[in-house]
């Protein structure tokens, strides 16, 4: 064992990350319906165990106890969203919400007040439902809605903002709306999902053209899940498969939003099939090439691993990716049985080089990494504290690589982990729980679980030991 005291850069943000839908329930401030919400009054079958966001976290009303569990638990940042259905109650247009404002700088204010830095996430998959109706983002009109909501938060709370992101996993509701049927509208069909896909690019861009206006103290960007793809082998069919894998889930959205740029391979891929957006001019593709992100949140959960394809393809059926690959099972791969993702701890440092080699070495750091477990209650000792040792070890083992990452050059500047109390999690609702601090959804009580104790340690020491010996 080689046991060596793994040190990170001097103010190194240790945090956390949730969202507006997922923590502050509806509340009393007035809220226009969200995309969950009327899923959720449509088909509440699909939540898990019938929970709907109603409640969830109850931050709205919790907040300032929040904050100090926060302090408890290590943080000197966070990353919130703001509620769009929260600022615009009127279906997400129209006259701003004053008790909205007057919730988040409050919010923002206490954390501020408790040496918290503010990460302020402007979209984190709640489209108000009037707008979907319009066309979600398939419409210019809900661009332009999106702009003037960005700039509305710029404008009230751009005093107490560290640094802005105009999305979270802007490919989530691409793939869980048009390809995947787990967000709404559940629809299947590329070619809209691609038209939808170029408009929140372009809203991304538009949002930092107004943040630029602004001329704040603060920096914006965006955050991306990004998993690192690996070929099954380096047979050329199964290298091939890898990078047009990577080429839809990885650089379609990097590229445009960091670069400005979109991948010319994947633009003729998508010509050839008949698959690009229409509705794109001139000046869209100039004001996305001079507005991009300035800090960059990296998502990391899991690899991507496929192989080539050998089946056939239903010409009849919806064009999708997997047209061009397989996804490859690796033989003796760690699992979270619990989410079905796979654990790959040195993806972590991948992705960070990759994002040094050829992304510029923007300045970057992990917004998003943890650990999913269903019913933790089986670990709680007699004092009701969930002692979860397994994601002490997790946290751990992905910190090792991401130090590496920064020992070899990268520009990281900090660690989220999804994420700080148990919270609601889409269709999944409560099934698996990821929080530093455990919620006891009957009564609300928040108790702070092993892990939440081991992370105010390390994020009080900007260290914590390690046997490096494990690191390949």
């Amino acid at each position: 064992m080689n046991k060596q005291t793994l040190t990170f850069p001097e103010n190194f943000w240790w945090g956390s990350a949730w969202s507006a839908e997922q923590s502050e329930g509806r509340g009393e401030t007035g809220k226009a319906e969200t995309v969950w919400e009327r899923w959720y009054k449509q088909e509440p079958y699909r939540f898990y165990n019938r929970i709907s966001s109603e409640t969830t976290t109850d931050h709205i009303h919790r907040y300032k106890e929040d904050v100090q569990l926060m302090k408890k638990t290590g943080h000197n940042s966070f990353r919130v969203s703001i509620s769009w259905a929260r600022m615009f109650p009127n279906d997400g247009t129209g006259e701003v919400n004053p008790q909205a404002i007057a919730f988040y700088r409050d919010l923002f204010s206490e954390m501020t007040k408790q040496g918290i830095k503010v990460f302020a996430n402007l979209y984190h998959f709640d489209m108000p439902a009037k707008l979907q109706d319009k066309g979600g983002w398939e419409s210019r009109e809900v661009v332009d809605a999106y702009v003037h909501f960005a700039d509305t938060c710029f404008k009230e709370f751009g005093d107490l903002v560290y640094h802005w992101f105009t999305f979270n996993e802007p490919l989530g509701p691409i793939l869980g709306s048009y390809l995947e049927d787990f967000h709404y509208p559940n629809i299947i069909d590329f070619k809209r999902g691609a038209q939808a896909a170029f408009f929140t690019i372009l809203a991304h861009a538009k949002a930092i053209s107004a943040h630029k206006k602004r001329q704040l103290q603060s920096k914006i960007g965006v955050i991306l899940n990004l998993s690192p793809t690996f070929p099954r082998s380096q047979n050329p069919a199964d290298v091939q498969a890898a990078e047009l894998a990577d080429l839809f889930y990885t650089r379609s959205f990097l590229d445009p939003m960091v670069k400005g740029v979109f991948p010319e391979k994947l633009t003729l891929l998508l010509d050839e099939y008949g698959q690009l957006p229409e509705d794109i001019t001139e000046e869209d593709l100039r004001i996305i090439k001079e507005n991009t992100a300035q800090i960059l949140g990296l998502n990391y959960y899991e690899p991507r691993r496929v192989k080539a394809r050998l089946g056939a393809i239903n010409p009849n059926g919806p064009f999708l990716p997997e047209w061009f690959f397989e996804n490859h099972i690796m033989p003796g791969r760690k699992m979270n049985e619990y989410r079905g993702w796979e654990i790959y701890e040195k993806g972590i440092y991948d992705l960070c080089m990759d994002i040094k080699n050829n992304y510029g070495n923007i300045e970057a750091f992990i917004s998003e990494n943890g650990m999913g477990v269903a019913d933790e209650e089986r670990f709680m000792d007699e004092n009701g504290q969930v002692i979860d040792d397994y994601r002490i070890a997790y946290i751990q083992d992905h910190l090792a690589y991401l130090w590496k990452a920064i020992q070899e050059g990268c520009n990281i500047k900090g660690y989220h982990l999804w994420t700080f109390i148990d919270c609601w999690s889409w269709i999944n609702a409560y099934k698996n729980r990821y929080g530093l601090v455990s919620l006891d959804l009957p009564t609300q009580k928040r108790t702070i679980k092993k892990s939440g104790e081991f992370y105010k340690r390390l994020s009080d020491a900007n260290s914590f030991d390690y046997d490096v010996d494990l690191l390949v």
